[in-house]
């Protein structure tokens, strides 16, 4: 039956429907086989020709699939430096210090805060995670209060304290618990150090300890990816560590007081912010200037009389003194030396 006369209601091929390749042909009996031949060969060619066309467009949807997927990254490295001050939960003097009433209660509460931000990292792609303990005598968390999936650096008695074992190898660094630095207005415990600085300055910039923190990273080009810790602490680390998100777990209202947020909502968002943070980490080449200049103001006249006695320092004021480094590593553990190590009695 010719095309025009197809039958009312038959389906319409599409466009993409292959090519119905005819075994016999529909008119009248042709008895001229090589007419009937040249059909089905022309027929078989236009399937062909339809097989190698979608096979060509499944190749290039697969191509532009495979490029659009981003590549599957491996496993990160994640340093996690620990303090108590700026932990969910923390007010009060005893509970920062060994020994005192509600210390033993503290120490869950700085583990708690760790295992929401492990759990987060792991989600972010992190496979390898170490928590080096950072306050105090730095043997506050106990092992077994831990998550698994981390190894902890334990006690003071380190080369770079709150540091300790970051190198170029880890990917991401996040601080846990951080707090304000000496002398500010409105921060909880405000203090840097051991509390006997009036103020630290690296190559001019006042600094606390999360600042100092950050610019030792820098020197690996490992970026700080997340602080938790009162308003004041977040906000104050996040002027030197930029591309940080902050978690803020209470609102200094002085030193001593402050607005608790639930202990529940503060460690889901500490988990939530370090699985964004750790999954978006990119590592930077390494900040290394020629030199690095440290200056110390005490807050007292015995310990920079005694550091003086450093060929390298010099006494610059009756409370102050400065210094020059080669490396940030190297003058990092001089820092550390002179504010927790000198011993005026």
């Amino acid at each position: 039956m010719p095309t025009s006369a197809r039958r009312a209601g038959a389906p319409v091929p599409s466009i993409t429907d292959p090519p119905r390749m005819r075994t016999s042909y529909s008119g009248p009996q042709d008895t001229n086989s090589a007419t009937s031949a040249t059909v089905n060969a022309k027929a078989a060619m236009r399937f062909m020709g339809w097989h190698i066309m979608t096979t060509m467009r499944l190749l290039v949807c697969f191509v532009v699939l495979l490029v659009s997927v981003p590549a599957v990254q491996s496993g990160k490295k994640v340093y996690i430096s620990a303090d108590m001050e700026g932990i969910s939960g923390i007010v009060g003097d005893d509970q920062v210090s060994a020994g005192a009433a509600e210390y033993g209660r503290s120490r869950k509460l700085m583990a708690e805060d760790v295992n929401a931000a492990i759990r987060g990292a792991i989600a972010g792609g992190a496979t390898e995670i170490v928590v080096n303990d950072s306050h105090g005598g730095q043997r506050n968390i106990l092992p077994e209060d831990l998550d698994p999936s981390a190894r902890l650096i334990s006690h003071s008695f380190k080369r770079y304290g709150m540091m300790e074992g970051l190198d170029d190898t880890f990917d991401a660094v996040l601080f846990i618990g951080y707090h304000a630095k000496a002398d500010t207005p409105r921060g909880l415990f405000a203090h840097t150090g051991s509390g006997v600085l009036r103020d630290l300055q690296i190559d001019g910039r006042s600094v606390g300890e999360g600042g100092m923190n950050t610019l030792f990273a820098d020197w690996y080009g490992v970026p700080v990816v997340l602080v938790t810790g009162d308003d004041v602490a977040v906000a104050q680390v996040r002027e030197v560590a930029t591309a940080a998100r902050g978690v803020v777990v209470k609102r200094a209202i002085n030193v001593r007081a402050a607005e608790l947020m639930p202990l529940r909502e503060a460690r889901k968002e500490i988990e939530a912010s370090a699985r964004v943070a750790v999954a978006e980490a990119k590592k930077f080449t390494p900040k290394r200037p020629a030199s690095v200049r440290v200056r110390m103001r005490y807050r007292n006249f015995t310990y920079p009389e005694i550091a003086e006695a450093f060929p390298t320092i010099k006494r610059v004021e009756p409370d102050a003194i400065e210094f020059t480094a080669s490396t940030m590593p190297e003058a990092y553990r001089l820092i550390r030396v002179l504010y927790r190590f000198i011993n005026p009695d």
